[in-house]
Order: C-alpha cells, then structure tokens, then sequence
C-alpha cells in the first residue's frame, strides 16, 4: 500500500538521475513525488511525478502548498537527489523505524561516492536540544511523520513565509514536539557534492551573497529560541567592578604547542603593539617539542615583558592553559588573545580592544579579522566581521552559528571566576556564550587581526570523524546553554 510522499529536489533530470526516479516510481510504498528541478517539462514524463510549487524546496511558501496536498502518512524529503544511489530496502527500513520509534524525522547514515572513485563512508550525528544550527547535517534521506508536522504546525504556526529558510523553520518547529532519530545504517550512496576542504567551508556563511539568507536564518532560530523559552532579551547585566591589583593593565596572551615557525612572529607583533598603559605578553607554552621553547627562552633572555611561562601540569590543552596564564601573578587587568601563528594588523589593536573594556559596559570584547595566507596575503573572503552579531541579537543569534570571530578580550579578575573550558577546541566559543548569558560583548567591526590559513591550521582539512567530533562538542555546548538560559528565564522575576 502506498504510504509515502517524495519531494525531491534536483539541478536538472538527467540519465544519471532518472534511476533514482525509477526506484520510487517502482516502489509500490510510493504514492505521489513532487520534484523540484529546473527541467519542469520532461519529469511530467514520469509516472507519480508533479512539478513542486517552486524551484526551491527551501521555501516556506512551497512548503506550506505542498504539506496541504499531502495525504499519506509518511513524507520522504530529498534536499539533492543528483547522483543518489538508494537500494529498494532502505525505503522500508526508514518507514519501519519511523513506526516503531514514533519520531517526527528518521534520518540515516549514507555512503559518499568521490570524484576520484573512492567510497567513504559519512557518519551522522544524533540531533539534540542544541542542535539548532542550520548546518545540521541531516544527510540525503530525511523521512517525515506527516501526522507530526500536522501537529507541530497547528500548534506553532505555519512555516514563516521565508526564501530560503522554510525547511530549517519546518524541522525546529517540529523539533518542538516530536523526537529526532539518528539511524547508524548507511542506506544510500551519494556522490561528493563539495570536495573543498572543511577550512575553506568555513567561511561560507559571511560571503556577500549569503547575508539575506543569512538574516532570514536568524528570524527562525530567533523564533525558535523564543518557543523553548531561551531567548534573552537584550538586557545586561554590568560586570563585576575590578577590586584586585594588577601589575600590568593588560597582557596579551599566547598559548602554544610547536610553533617554531611562526611563534617569534607572534610575539614580535604582540611587543610592538603602542599603547597609553603598561602591558606584557605572556607565551604558555605547552611542553613544545620542536624548538619552540628555546627561542621564546632566548627571546625572554633580553625582553622582560615577555613572561614564558610552562604550564603546571600536562594535562592542559588550550583552554587549560588560558586558565594558567589567567592566573598567573603577571597577567594583566584585561587578557587580550592572540594565537601563535597570527598576528595584529595594526599597532593599536590592543589599545582599541582595552579602551572598550575601560568602559566598564563589557565582559568581553571581539574584534574583526582578516583571512591571510602563510605569506601573509590576503585570501577570500578578506575580511571576517562577523556583523550578524547585534547588541539587539546577538547573543540568540550566537547559538545557531559557529564562531564569534577574534581577536578576544577579557576581563580578568571575571575569568578568575568563570573559566575556560579545558579542550582544545571552541573553548573560546563555550566562553563567548556562558558570559553572553549574563553581560554585554563588545563589538569592533575594524580589522585588528591577521589570520594565517595554512596547513597548519586545527581546521585545515579535516576528515568526517574529526568534524563530526567538533560539532558534537558544540551543539552539546549549545544543548547546556540553552538549558542555562531556561532556567535564568523560569527564575527572572
């Protein structure tokens, strides 16, 4: 009997497609399939198919018109069906999970058929509370209980009238009432889509061309937060007044593992920042093994504000050692980033980032940065201002992306009390939203920063269990913070 609705979207339907149209024409679970492609005229060709709406499944609009006409229980979406492989059994081992489970959305692990031949396998991860960024892989097969989108939406609205965003509002709203699950079967083949390395993904989402879809995104999560009751209103509370003595107004702080090849950069360019107040720069340098520690000893030798420093214990990784040079008796009143293959782009960098906390309005302050080679050239996109955080939204708007962009700065005596998390990656981020929970960021949109893109980067080219790693760690760190923020919101007067 047929159970299942397809909305399928694809570029155009060529020979290489049309066995993905066969399989579900075939299918007798199959009733009806919408396709969305630029081809409208030939897919009529095909037996069950229907032109969708609109060119674009993203849209709110075409959404909405298409969940009126659906009238079977399940709906299977394929958000890109050129070059997608499915076996006939995988259709009824969704539907047969989908029942058993009762959840709003099945999703499935998939194999990735590369441009050079090759096949991998491509993970997925479990969907959780936190789990609200629009970068959500949720791989080709995305299997719908209709029953539950009918409820969801009679309860929280219609998909918002969006561009490019209605699939994202569909499945948070949906989130809301109904269960994800994740199943760990590989139950299709898809050819590489994009074959750039995850560094330069990275950057996709600050290009020029994104900014509407961009501001569209944020409307939903905005929405969405505001449904789980963890919006924040944009109301702050004034930092602690700074009561202890410093020896320094700030210090410039660089943790490091075997930088040998750019650490005395780093340095150099921390020492010749010009500042109207005393600072230092202090290097927690991680047990290096490569020559690093010997020439920051030897740059020590005849700079005494360079304080090198190595960590009391070994098992310290970025965040950890942040907490050490936090502590340290020679950190400054404000504790002012920088990595140690990057550099300041302008000799009042840290002059700038210091007079904002000066003001007494800020927990933190964040800069903009410009993305350069390892010769120090710049590469696209340029410059990194992450202008999607207002004073307005920002701290919402921070849990659906993932970054808040550098250089940062600090208040220290509050980081003596609310401390880094001890991991080697997004401990700045975890940082950025616990004190956004609470106080004001300071924003500077001027580029006070260079960047380095190379090979030595910890987000080059990662392989899909390593990205899979990151992301997990921060939509758990999102999944906390927006529990943090429930409660802030149960217990505010």
């Amino acid at each position: 009997m047929a159970v299942l609705t397809v909305l399928l979207q694809m570029p155009d339907i060529r020979d290489a497609d049309e066995p993905v149209l066969r399989l579900l024409v075939e299918s007798p679970l199959v009733e009806t399939i919408w396709i969305s492609s630029r081809s409208s005229g030939r897919q009529l060709a095909f037996p069950k198919c229907r032109t969708a709406p609109r060119e674009d499944l993203n849209s709110g609009d075409a959404l909405n018109s298409l969940l009126s006409r659906i009238d079977t229980p399940w709906l299977l979406v394929i958000p890109d069906a050129l070059g997608l492989d499915i076996p006939p059994s995988s259709l009824e081992r969704l539907l047969e999970v989908g029942g058993l489970t009762g959840a709003g959305l099945v999703y499935a692990d998939f194999r990735e058929r590369r441009k050079d031949g090759h096949m991998v396998d491509h993970p997925l991860l479990d969907y959780q509370l936190g789990s609200i960024r629009d970068t959500f892989d949720f791989g080709p097969l995305m299997l719908f209980s209709v029953p539950a989108i009918s409820q969801a939406l009679n309860s929280r609205g219609a998909i918002s009238s969006l561009n490019t965003a209605g699939l994202y509002d569909l499945r948070l709203k949906l989130s809301l009432n109904s269960a994800f699950f994740h199943l760990q079967e590989f139950l299709c083949t898809r050819a590489e889509i994009d074959d750039r390395s995850s560094g330069e993904k990275l950057f996709d989402y600050v290009r020029a061309d994104q900014q509407e879809i961009q501001r569209e995104l944020e409307s939903v999560a905005t929405a969405h937060l505001k449904g789980l009751g963890a919006y924040l209103a944009p109301e702050f509370e004034m930092p602690p007044p700074s009561l202890q003595d410093f020896p320094v107004e700030a210090s410039v702080v660089i943790p490091v593992r075997n930088r040998k090849r750019t650490i005395l950069e780093a340095v150099n360019s921390a020492l010749s920042q010009k500042t109207d107040f005393p600072f230092n720069v202090i290097v927690m340098d991680n047990f290096s093994s490569d020559g690093t520690s010997e020439l920051l000893a030897e740059r020590a030798k005849d700079c005494p504000g360079l304080k090198h420093r190595l960590p009391e214990r070994l098992d310290l990784d970025i965040g950890g050692c942040w907490n050490a040079a936090i502590g340290d008796p020679a950190c400054g009143r404000y504790a002012v980033q920088l990595d140690s293959d990057d550099l300041y782009s302008r000799p009042d960098a840290l002059q700038q980032m210091v007079d904002l906390l000066r003001t007494g309005r800020h927990a933190m302050v964040i800069g903009a940065y410009t993305l350069v080679n390892e010769r120090l050239e710049e590469i696209p996109p340029g410059k990194i201002d992450h202008r999607e955080w207002t004073w307005e939204n920002g701290r919402n708007n921070a849990l659906r992306i993932n970054g808040l962009g550098a250089p940062r700065a600090f208040c220290t005596e509050l980081l003596r009390k609310i401390p880094f998390l001890n991991v080697g990656y997004g401990e700045d981020y975890a940082l950025a939203l616990r004190l956004s929970r609470q106080y004001s960021i300071g924003r500077i949109y001027e580029s006070l920063y260079l960047c380095r893109r190379w090979t030595d980067n910890t987000d080059s080219a990662l392989p899909i269990e390593k990205v899979n790693r990151n992301d997990l760690f921060k939509d758990r760190i999102r999944t906390l913070e927006i529990l943090a923020r429930q409660r802030r919101n149960r217990e505010l007067p």
